[in-house]
């Protein structure tokens, strides 16, 4: 199943380390009232080898979502497995063809290798959101993000 959901306690989502790499908004769809700004993620990602995973790494990244922001669609790097996790407020999120989900602080969802996230958006025109992800990715992986305009 390329999406699901679980429920993780928030020591062992830092043990975990998280963080979505995403692209600067879009315009919105129809109907929705979403700014046209960037989330905001960390500014450069933390990566590390997987020493028991040879020929892989780990990326993460925070990223930020002021009221009513959204980020483009968009697909990650072929090897990439993404792990993230709703640090605060309420995310909407919609990976490949599963149904559009709100994910609340505390819950993850999962996207595997060529997924295609087709809406990110903090669910709130009024409250800020904060995803915390960590990317599986080959070591020797360089675009980590691929617009879905590509």
């Amino acid at each position: 199943m390329p999406f699901s959901r679980t429920q993780l306690t928030a020591p062992s989502a830092v043990a975990a380390a998280f963080v979505l790499l995403l692209l600067p908004a879009s315009s919105p769809r129809p109907g929705a009232r979403r700014a046209h700004v960037p989330a905001k993620r960390s500014p450069s990602p933390r990566t590390s080898p997987i020493p028991n995973l040879p020929g892989k790494r780990l990326v993460t990244h925070i990223v930020d979502y002021p009221p009513g922001v959204r980020s483009a669609e968009h697909r990650h790097a072929g090897s990439a497995f993404i792990l993230a996790y709703v640090v605060s407020g309420e995310i909407r999120s919609q990976v490949d063809d599963e149904p559009v989900r709100v994910y609340r602080a505390g819950e993850t969802f999962f996207e595997n290798p060529g997924a295609h996230h087709r809406v990110s958006e903090n669910a709130s025109d009024t409250k800020p959101a904060r995803l915390l992800a960590v990317l599986i990715v080959d070591a020797a992986e360089k675009e980590l993000v691929i617009s879905s305009s590509q």
